[in-house]
């Protein structure tokens, strides 16, 4: 893979990143306005392969945990895998 393929795809998924996160707020917005709707959330801080869950309710962080242990896994499936693909 060239060096500007790499850059071009981390601007790509950087920018969608930040589209997500302004689309949430917009929606969150509209939605506290209205009345209705109760706000649940959390986060998570993955340092290394060790996932730090935080959230307000016990659905949320449950919720977290299962995508950051599974986004654990697929960061080291792909770790493996260019290992042994371009050694």
């Amino acid at each position: 893979m060239s060096g500007q393929l790499l850059f071009n795809l981390g601007a790509i998924l950087v920018f969608a990143g930040f589209t997500i996160a302004f689309v949430a707020v917009i929606l969150l917005f509209f939605t506290t306005t209205r009345g209705k709707g109760k706000v649940k959330g959390g986060g998570a801080v993955i340092i290394g392969p060790f996932p730090i869950v935080f959230g307000t309710d016990r659905e949320s962080v449950k919720i977290l945990l299962l995508l950051s242990t599974t986004l654990i896994v697929l960061i080291l499936i792909t770790m493996v895998i260019f290992h042994y693909t371009l050694k």
